[in-house]
Formats: structure tokens, sequence, C-alpha cells
């Protein structure tokens, strides 16, 4: 084949087949990326583990099953554990008998087998399925550096952000060629350039912003640029505690749904920007001025998607991406004073969070769980996205303090602090 790329001895080998076809085609795919996007040469992946993005089951995605296949039979297994975003069903997930039937006999009917594939490919557990493979409990975590191989926006976006890792906005299953070859390309957000900001933000607010709104609010402006943000110390502090990482995340995957960032930094707080300071900020970057009013103005902007936009919601989600377990604790707390405040034993709304599996059982151990479970909330492991992604959820008025599910679905945003205060209430 023709390329671009400089190729090693190694990599060349592989092209021309020297551990069979099948890698030889997966390697000719990366390949044919890298070219595409002018890379040069490709680099070894070298994080522990991987992710991938595809965990659902979907009737319709024969190729994959069949791709997977191949992949199995040709010995182009990964070369790293991974782990791969939620599943789409949960049975304690809220649903009608037509729901049932929907979900599972005709749009996620081939969940088991595809299961099946990815635990010959290399998935690290039962527990590894979770948009947020970073958490302490599931055990993904790269370190500061690290080149991945990944798709998952919201995973890719902290890892750049928050970690210091090097991955750039891949495609599903390009992913998982990267993680089975052990290169990818090198361009973009793997090189120091690319790592450049391009926006400043100035964020000049009378009150901590939502992180959901202000990421929505910078992913609109900058799309795939990389954003430096000022103003945020008064808020957030110098320091990446688990409150502020679980910011950061709901932020960050804001700024990828709404927009498509791939990599923010924090002045004074993440790990690129702590280091080099303004200089990681490229000539002629363009400024963004955020303060209360524009984040009204955006937030505001929203469509509700409901066909009676005065109805009484459903259905409630929270934790888009997965809720860390300091997020749980917080919201359970919250939860437990807002009924009692209001002088009712369980919400109102019927409501679930979503957290990893290894977050999820970690939680379990705790008293809360008790707590949590008393107030009438589901916990859960789904994906939210996945969940409302077919024609009998899309009538129904779900509500949602994420950002990400609002943009993909038709659920209806509010902010924690609302959702709090509805399903802690009683419904008019």
């Amino acid at each position: 084949m023709d390329y671009k790329m400089q190729l090693t001895d190694e990599q060349l080998a592989l092209l021309n087949g020297s551990k069979g076809e099948t890698m030889a085609k997966v390697m000719k795919t990366l390949v044919m990326y890298g070219d595409a996007f002018g890379a040069e040469k490709m680099v070894p992946v070298t994080s522990e583990k991987g992710h991938l993005v595809t965990s659902f089951g979907l009737k319709v995605m024969k190729p994959v099953y069949d791709l997977m296949d191949q992949l199995i039979a040709g010995g182009a297994l990964s070369g790293q554990k991974f782990s791969v975003d939620p599943k789409p069903l949960d049975p304690n997930v809220p649903k009608g008998l037509l729901d049932n039937i929907v979900f599972t006999k005709l749009m996620y009917s081939m969940q088991d087998n595809y299961d099946a594939q990815l635990n010959k490919l290399g998935l690290i557990d039962k527990n590894s399925y979770t948009c947020t493979c970073y958490m302490d409990e599931v055990g993904n975590k790269p370190n500061k550096g690290d080149i991945l191989s990944w798709a998952e926006s919201s995973a890719v976006v902290y890892a750049n952000s928050v970690l210091g890792a090097k991955c750039n906005r891949n495609s599903g299953i390009i992913e998982l060629f990267g993680s089975i070859i052990g290169y990818v390309p090198y361009f973009g957000l793997l090189t120091d350039e690319g790592r450049k900001a391009t926006w400043i933000i100035e964020v000049n607010t009378t009150k901590k912003p939502e992180a959901q709104v202000l990421g929505s609010a910078i992913g609109m402006k900058v799309m795939e640029d990389v954003p430096y943000v000022k103003g945020m110390n008064k808020w957030l502090g110098t320091e990446l505690t688990d409150d502020v990482c679980a910011y950061l995340k709901d932020f960050g995957a804001a700024t990828a749904s709404n927009g498509a960032v791939g990599l923010y930094h924090i002045a004074d707080l993440t790990p690129e920007a702590k280091e080099a300071g303004e200089d990681i900020i490229a000539e002629g970057a363009k400024v963004y001025v955020i303060d209360d009013a524009e984040l009204e103005r955006v937030k505001n902007n929203y469509p509700v998607m409901w066909k009676d936009k005065n109805a009484a919601p459903e259905l409630c989600f929270v934790g888009c991406p997965h809720l860390s377990l300091a997020q749980l604790n917080e919201w359970t707390d919250n939860v437990v004073a807002g009924l009692k405040k209001n002088g009712l034993k369980k919400v109102s709304v019927p409501t679930v969070f979503t957290a990893a599996p290894g977050v999820k059982e970690a939680f379990e151990k705790t008293a809360k769980a008790k707590e949590l479970a008393d107030t009438g909330v589901v916990l859960s492991y789904i994906c939210p996205l996945m969940y409302m992604n077919n024609p009998l959820c899309k009538k129904k008025n779900v509500i949602t303090n994420s950002n990400k599910l609002r943009t993909y679905t038709t659920s209806r945003y509010y902010t924690s602090d609302e959702i709090l205060d509805i399903i802690t209430k009683e419904v008019k």
C-alpha cells in the first residue's frame, strides 16, 4: 500500500504480515487513519490498559460482531487488557413491559454474545463497564505522559486534562486497533503543539459556576480547540482533590459533548497548566469572557424536546458520566435532607443514580447505601444515554443534570440544585 508515514522496521513488518493477515489489516487501517490526519509517524501506546467505547449489543451492529470474530479467529487480541463503556440494561432500572420487550428482544438482543466476544478480546473483568474507567475503584487510571488509544469522549478529555495523559479523540474500533497493535498515529493532542491552548477563557462569575453549564458554554464556543481557563482558583483552589476532580469530570464531559474538546487547561490547577503557566497558550489565542449573564443565556437556550413542556417528569437520571464515590455520598446526604425538609420519605420522581460497578460495590458496603435505597433512588451501572436512545424513551419526560445526556437525547436539563428540589418535593 502507498503511505506517507515513516514506519519503523517492526511497524513495516506488521503491515507486511509478519504476525498474520488479520494483524496486517489492523495495521493498514491505523496507517490509513494516520495518513488522513497528516501524522508523520506512529508512537507506542504506553498506558497499562485500554478502553473501548462500544459496549452495547445492538442487533443492527452485525458488522461489528463479524469484525470481532475475525479479530479473535486471527489472533489479533488486544495487547492491553481494557475496560469498556457502561452496559445499556439493568433489570433494576424502571421500565414497563413494552420497554423490556423492546430492549431485550429487539434492540440489545446481542448483548450476551457481544459480552462474550469482549471477554475473549481482553476485557479486564465484569466490573470494567463504565465511562469513568479512571476511577480508583475501577483500576484503569493512566499515568501522566502515558499515550492512550481511547475514544470515549468524557474519558479522553479527563485523561488529557486532569491526568496529563495523551490521547486523541479517536473513533470507536480505531481505539481497539491501537491497543491490538500497540501503536497510534502521532498527531493532534499527542504533540506538544497540538496541546497548546488557542482560546483563553476568562471566568468572571459571582458564584461557583455549575460545571455542566460552564463546560457547555466553553464547548459550544471553542468546539474542538484547546481552552485555557482563568478565574477558577477562587472556586476550585489549586489542588486536584476528589471534589475538584468530580467537578472537572462533569465539566469536561460537557465541553466534549456540547463541543468536541479533547483537552482543556485550568490555570494553576491542571498538570500542564501548573507546569507551563501561560506559556502553554498559543500565539494569537482568542478570548471568551464568561459571566453570570452568559451562563444564564447558555442555559436558557437549551431546547426542551418534550411534547408538553409543562408535563411532570416521569424519570430522573443523575450520573452521566458515572458518579464518583464522593458524589454518591454527597447526593445521598442531599436527598435524605431534602426529603426530611419537605416531609417526604421517598423521592417523588423515579430516580436513577449511575456509577461504575466498582464504585457501586464500594458504596454498597457503606451505611449510606441503605439510606439511599430507603429514599427510593435506584443505584445502577447502566449508561443512561443508551437507555434513552430508543423510540419509547424518546417520548418520556426525563430530567437530568447531565449536559451530555441532554445533548444526545430528549431529556431535559436542570442544574443539580434544581434536580434535588424537583425529586424531593411533591409533584404538582
